[in-house]
């Protein structure tokens, strides 16, 4: 498959047209159509979206993770004043009896919660599934109202960003592996970002408002986040124009070190901290190989309250194809952070347990694969059938039920057409349209002599082979191809 990065110019501008259309957009009637904001897989969508979660998931396992799962709804008092300006977009459900609960908004916060209940101090766990958020499709490019999650987290007491270090290499890894294109990976603290907003004027109760402002830079220029901070979240403009010298600012472990030397930053004690800890992480991702694709950058705030130290976020970049152009972002894949308090609101004595982790954009990357694979040609195979069970005469079902569970008890993916006596072309076009390499046919000839016919659909040759050895024959082709 082509990198993203490579694709012609013309071919990203179709792609990323695709990308930012509502779902539904071409649907005229809303009766015969889903959910907006949802949508439905075909077979071929499905194979795409599990080799990417078996690609992920792998990944997580290679890093010692174990696997969990929490109920798809939540307490709704579990879940409120945890995500911020986010909270009002939960999905409330129905009073039941009681209980006023409410669809999970993401992964993170049940795994908290579970940590909490159980009184688990220390655990290495991945979590992949759905996730709801009222959201406008229509106005949030690449989002769905119901998509998948894919979360990896580090729980427990450490020192001092080895976790976070290994969360981001991972991050690497997956992206590098899915062939996604160049990308790059942002990272902050929130330490830093209030310490900023400290420094700068902001006063401490407009923090997390402000925050989430700045938290869409990646979506909105400067001048429209300002105008926000100023105009709706009544911050005074000098604040703003003060906070703007800082976001606009990106590097390496050279920018660290060179705020660590700001006359305004260098006298926040939080801000100190965070620059202190993101030194150390620069050193580790160094060893690690991947300092290259790190970017530090002050204009990373992630909008969810629980976050309260590194914060980082994962955006492919399309490569310009003429000098002096600025890399187009398709926006972020992965992101991630610590949050060292969430735990502890869940628990009834508040003890702590200091957590970080990452979380995979599966429709984002979903999206950007199949957007690629329509561009390219390329054909999905949508089942693994690797033998078709054939008869070029009439009366041979019984054969071939007894031909079949035979390939099915030795653990061989095989089919059968559901017909008394089809036409021996009929079974062979199946196999062509439908990708599957072998048929083995058995007929009368092959029947008086105790053979049947292994056919290669690719080369169309023909080899009788003992009936006893059928098995065996097959599982070899099998194991050479």
């Amino acid at each position: 498959m082509p990198q993203l990065g490579l694709l012609p110019r013309r071919a990203w501008a179709a792609l990323l047209s695709q990308l930012l259309r509502p779902p539904c957009a071409s649907c005229t009637c809303a009766a015969s159509c889903h959910s907006q904001g949802t949508r439905d897989l075909s077979p071929q969508q499905m194979v795409v979206r599990e080799k990417i979660l078996d690609l992920v998931v792998s990944c997580f396992k290679r890093h010692g993770a174990k696997g969990m799962d929490t109920p798809a709804f939540e307490l709704k008092e579990m879940l409120t004043e945890k995500y911020g300006e986010g909270s009002g977009l939960m999905y409330d459900l129905k009073d039941q009896g009681g209980e006023l609960l409410s669809l999970r908004y993401d992964l993170t916060v049940p795994f908290a919660r579970y940590l909490a209940m159980n009184k688990v101090k220390k655990m290495k766990r991945y979590h992949v599934g759905k996730v709801w958020r009222r959201e406008s499709p229509t106005i949030v490019q690449g989002r769905y109202r119901e998509f998948c999650q894919c979360d990896f987290d580090i729980a427990g007491q450490f020192d001092p960003m080895i976790p976070d270090a290994e969360c981001l290499k991972i991050m690497c890894e997956i992206l590098n592996g899915l062939q996604l294109g160049d990308f790059l990976i942002k990272v902050n603290d929130r330490r830093i970002v209030d310490g900023m907003f400290a420094v700068c004027g902001v006063p401490e109760s407009k923090f997390r408002t402000i925050c989430s402002s700045i938290d869409k830079l990646d979506k909105m220029a400067w001048k429209d986040v300002r105008h926000e901070m100023v105009a709706k979240k009544g911050l005074a403009p000098e604040v703003a124009d003060r906070i703007g010298d800082y976001v606009q600012c990106h590097g390496g472990v050279s920018l660290v070190e060179q705020m660590l030397q700001d006359p305004r930053l260098s006298q926040n004690k939080q801000a100190l901290e965070g620059l202190g800890d993101l030194k150390l992480l620069f050193e580790y991702l160094t060893l690690f190989g991947i300092a290259e694709k790190i970017s530090f950058d002050l204009s990373l705030a992630r909008g969810l309250d629980y976050y309260t130290g590194v914060i980082y976020e994962a955006v492919l970049l399309h490569t310009p194809t003429q000098a002096g152009e600025e890399p187009l972002s398709v926006g972020s894949v992965a992101a991630g952070g610590r949050y060292d308090g969430l735990v502890g609101m869940f628990d009834p004595k508040g003890h702590k347990v200091p957590c970080v982790g990452l979380s995979i954009g599966v429709e984002r990357i979903f999206n950007i694969v199949e957007q690629r694979m329509k561009i390219s040609g390329e054909k999905v195979r949508t089942t693994e059938t690797q033998v078709l069970v054939a008869t070029p005469h009439k009366n041979f079902l019984q054969e071939r039920l007894k031909l079949i569970a035979e390939l099915w008890d030795a653990g061989i993916k095989a089919e059968m057409l559901y017909k008394n006596n089809p036409k021996l072309l009929t079974q062979l076009h199946y196999c062509e349209s439908t990708g599957i390499p072998l048929v083995v046919i058995v007929g009368e000839q092959e029947l008086k002599e105790g053979v049947v016919k292994i056919r290669s659909v690719a080369s169309r040759e023909e080899v009788a082979i003992k009936r006893e050895n059928l098995v065996a024959e097959i599982q070899k082709r099998l194991s050479e191809s």
